[in-house]
C-alpha cells in the first residue's frame, strides 16, 4: 500500500487561493450541517519543555475520508532557520482506514485560512470595500493581502507590524510584486494600529500577540474584522469593547467556547454572553444565520482553524496531485499478509 506525500512545494503549486476558498466553503456548510465532525484540538508540551504538540482530527462525511493534523510550536524558531509551526496532514479513506496521503501542513494551513478569512469577507464585509489593514506583518500577511484582493475592490493597504522593518521589507516585495497585476493598489506602512484602522473597510489581525492590540474605540463604523491570531483561552490580539461592538461570528461555535481567548474574557468581564455567538460561518453560506444587515454595522469573524478544513484541503490535493501526476509515493504496510 503507497501514500501520496505531498511537499510544500506541491502544496504550493496545487492550492490558488480561490479553488481553496470554494472547498472551504463547502467544509464549513458540512460542519454547520452536520456532516462533519471533530474533537476539540489537544495540546502537549514536548520534553524539555522547548515546544508543544497540537493534534486536530476531523472526520468530512460528504468526502468519505478523515484524518488529522500533527503539528510541533516552537515559538523559540522565531530567529531561526526553522518556521515556529511544522507539521503533516494525514488524509484516511473511510471505507478500509487506508492512509491515502501525508501533506506539509504549514503551506496548508497559511492558504486555507487565508481562504476561510475571504469566504467570511465575501459575506460579511461591505461590498464597496476598499481600505484594507494587515496587522501583523508575518507568515499569514502574504496570503491574506491577495485572499481579500480576490474578494474585494481593495485600493489602499495598510501594514502595521510590532517590527517596523518587517513591516517595510513586506511592503516593499508585495509593492513590487503588485505593481502589474493590480493598477493603482496603494500600499503604506503604518505607526500604529489606530491609524492603521481608522475608516478601514476590512481589518485583518494576524499577531501572535497575548495581549490586545486592536482596541474597540479604534474601529470604524462599517468594518469587517477577520481575527485570526492568538488563539488559546489567555491570549487574545482583540480587547472586549471589539467583541461587544461587533456582530460576532465564528468558525465553529464548541471550539470558541473552549478555545477563543478574546470572546472567553470579554464574557468573563460580563461585557457578552454566549447569545453574542450569532453563528457559524457555516450557517451563514446555509443561509440559516444572516450576515450583515446594515452599511454601518461593525462584523467580527472569529477563525480559530479547524481540522475539518485541513481534511477537506488534503482531501482536494490528494485529487489534484493524482490527476497532475505530482508527489512522491512513499510505500507503508497496511494490507495482510499475502494481499496485493
Amino acid at each position: 500500500m503507497d501514500v501520496l506525500v505531498l511537499s510544500k512545494a506541491d502544496v504550493a503549486r496545487l492550492l490558488p487561493l480561490d479553488a481553496c476558498m470554494n472547498v472551504m466553503e463547502e467544509a464549513l456548510k458540512a460542519l454547520s450541517g452536520g456532516h462533519a465532525t471533530m474533537p476539540l484540538r489537544s495540546v502537549m508540551p514536548v520534553p524539555g519543555g522547548t515546544g508543544l504538540l497540537g493534534l486536530m482530527p476531523g472526520t468530512l462525511e460528504t468526502a468519505n475520508v478523515f484524518g488529522a493534523k500533527i503539528t510541533s510550536v516552537y515559538g523559540s524558531n522565531l530567529n531561526s532557520e526553522f518556521e515556529s509551526h511544522q507539521g503533516v496532514v494525514v488524509l484516511f479513506e473511510a471505507e478500509h482506514g487506508r492512509p491515502l496521503a501525508l501533506v506539509d501542513a504549514g503551506e496548508v494551513t497559511a492558504i486555507r485560512t487565508a481562504a476561510v478569512s475571504a469566504v467570511a469577507t465575501r459575506v460579511l464585509a461591505r461590498e464597496d470595500a476598499r481600505t484594507l489593514a494587515l496587522i501583523g506583518s508575518g507568515s499569514q500577511a502574504h496570503p491574506h493581502l491577495e485572499a481579500m484582493l480576490l474578494v474585494r475592490p481593495i485600493e489602499e493597504v495598510r501594514v502595521w507590524s510590532r517590527s517596523q522593518e518587517h513591516a517595510r521589507a513586506f511592503v516593499a516585495h508585495e509593492a513590487a510584486r503588485w505593481e502589474n497585476k493590480r493598477a493603482g493598489l496603494r500600499f503604506r506602512v503604518m505607526d500604529d494600529v489606530g491609524e492603521a484602522v481608522s475608516d478601514a473597510d476590512v481589518v485583518c489581525t494576524l499577531t501572535s500577540a497575548s495581549e490586545p492590540v486592536l482596541r474597540g474605540n479604534q474601529l470604524a463604523a462599517g468594518v469587517h474584522i477577520n481575527a485570526v491570531g492568538s488563539t488559546g483561552q489567555r491570549g487574545r490580539e482583540i480587547d472586549t469593547e471589539v467583541v461587544r461592538r461587533a456582530r460576532f461570528f465564528v468558525d465553529r461555535l464548541e471550539s470558541t467556547l473552549n478555545e477563543a481567548g478574546d470572546f472567553l474574557i470579554a464574557r468573563a468581564e460580563g461585557a457578552v454572553g454566549d447569545d453574542h455567538i450569532l453563528g457559524e460561518l457555516g450557517d451563514v453560506l446555509l443561509g440559516r444565520v444572516p450576515g450583515r444587515r446594515s452599511l454601518d454595522e461593525i462584523t467580527l469573524f472569529r477563525s480559530l482553524g479547524l481540522a475539518v478544513e485541513d481534511v477537506a484541503t488534503a482531501h482536494f490535493l490528494y485529487g489534484e496531485a493524482r490527476e497532475a501526476g505530482m508527489g512522491v509515493w512513499a510505500p507503508l504496510g497496511g494490507l495482510r499478509p499475502g494481499a496485493e
